[in-house]
Parts: structure tokens; sequence; C-alpha cells
């Protein structure tokens, strides 16, 4: 089974238990060059555009496809910044998405890549990882899930710094953990640590914890909602008097210790 399908799976059985979700998609731009023949990336804004005008039909075909294997609906949502900073758009697009959670539609959302462009009066997300909080602020969501190509936030890039030690827990988000976060990047699309470092200054501003996990194994999500320790979480500011921050120990032989220590 494709990450695809068991991702859809994961969503219908959270939907199963009554829970409201909304994804976020990325990839129009790149699936609309592919289906395009095109070998090399769109260069200039216009072919950017038109690339993402392609493929976020044929995404949506493909989440279309699959949640009706359930029997769920979905439905697309194409969001600019105006959408969700302008005061009329923005209470125009909290109305659609509470209709929606009472038609029990599932919301497939993705940034208006063909019509987006880096204005002055409101400019663009940038990167999904912005837009999904921008989204989550939006419908007051209770939780943001953040999938990435790490197991969360480090205190270093542990690709280049084998000391590098975990971080389980973050309350307050400051100049500290920001100055952490950059420089380490995904390979892939534009959303690298520092994006979701202000992802998650966006998202628990607003009251909703987020999380940090890898995308490699999709059932994470599950971990997550069976209240797991799973990836990096980011306590929303109604949380953080609730919960403590934590890293991990500096080396795995102080992990062991504190496991003999745990037994004793």
């Amino acid at each position: 089974m494709k990450k695809q399908e068991k991702f859809v799976r994961i969503l219908i059985n959270l939907r199963n238990k009554g829970k409201e979700v909304i994804v976020v998609s990325s990839g129009a731009v790149g699936v609309g060059k592919n289906a395009l023949g095109m070998d090399r990336r769109p260069q200039t804004e216009s072919e950017k555009q038109a690339c993402a005008a392609v493929g976020q039909g044929k995404l949506m075909m493909i989440y279309e496809k699959l949640f009706n294997e359930y029997g769920q609906l979905t439905a697309q949502v194409l969001l600019t910044k105006e959408s969700v900073t302008n005061a009329k758009c923005r209470k125009n697009a909290k109305q659609t998405f509470d209709e929606l959670f009472k038609m029990q539609v599932v919301p497939i959302v993705n940034e208006n890549d063909a019509i987006s462009v880096d204005e002055l009066s409101y400019g663009n997300f940038g990167d999904n990882d912005t837009l999904a909080a921008y989204v989550s602020r939006l419908v007051d969501a209770d939780l943001l899930i953040l999938m990435s190509d790490t197991d969360g936030l480090y205190t270093d890039d542990p690709r280049k710094n084998p000391n590098a030690r975990f971080i389980h827990t973050v309350g307050k988000i400051g100049r500290g953990l920001e100055n952490m976060a950059k420089g380490a990047s995904s390979d892939c699309g534009t959303g690298g640590m520092a994006t979701k470092i202000k992802a998650a200054k966006i998202a628990t501003a607003a009251g909703a914890d987020m999380i940090i996990a890898n995308g490699d194994n999709i059932y994470s999500i599950n971990d997550v909602m069976n209240g797991k320790k799973v990836g990096t979480l980011f306590l929303s500011e109604q949380h953080q008097k609730e919960m403590a921050e934590e890293v991990a120990p500096e080396r795995a032989e102080f992990r062991r210790q504190a496991k003999r220590e745990k037994k004793v």
C-alpha cells in the first residue's frame, strides 16, 4: 500500500472516531511539471503558476479517488494570503470551513499557486508549514501535525553534529530556539525547520498545540493521537503552564544510565 493510501486510511479512522480533519497538501507544481512532460523545474513565475494549475486538479483527483473508496466526500479549498489576512475574506473562509465540517466533508487545502504572487499588500505563504498554521488559526484547531523529513527539532543539525540533542517538548519559543532552527532545511520543497518554528509561533499563539513528526513513518500520526511521545511537541500558550519543556540527554550512555536509575 502506498504512503498516500495509508495516510487516507488513517484520516478515515480519525473521522470515524469523531475527529474533524483538514489536509494541507503540497506538490501541485511538481505534479503539474510531470504531467506536462517538463524535464526541468519551472523557472519563471508564469511557468510555476501554469504547472500549479495543471497539478492542482490532478492532486485533487488522487485524493477524491482514495477518499471515495471509504465513501468520504472531500472539498478542494485553494487559499491565498489575502484569504486569511483580510478581515472580510477571512470571515468568508471560516464560514466555508465551518459549513464543510457540518456536512462531514474533509477539506483538502493548498495555496492557490496559479494566482498567488508576492504582493506588497498581502504577500504569499511561501511554504505549506506557514499555510497550515494559518489554517489552524482560522478554524480554531486543537492540534496541528507537520510531517517532516526528520524526527523533530534538535539542538543542532543531527546530520552534521552527532552530539545534537533531541527536543521533545517546547514551551515558549524564544530567539535561541529560532537560531537553532536556522540552516536545518529539507532537501525537498521550501519548508525547512525555520519555517516550522514560524508555523509553531502562529499556531500556538492561536491556541493549537503543534507537533513535528517524521513523515517517513506515516503511522506516527496514530501514535500522536494516542498520546505517545512522538516528534517535537510545541505547547499552545494555554498549555505551557501545565507541561515542562523536555530535551533528550546529550549522549546515549546518559539515556541508558537514566533507564537503570529508573529500574532501581
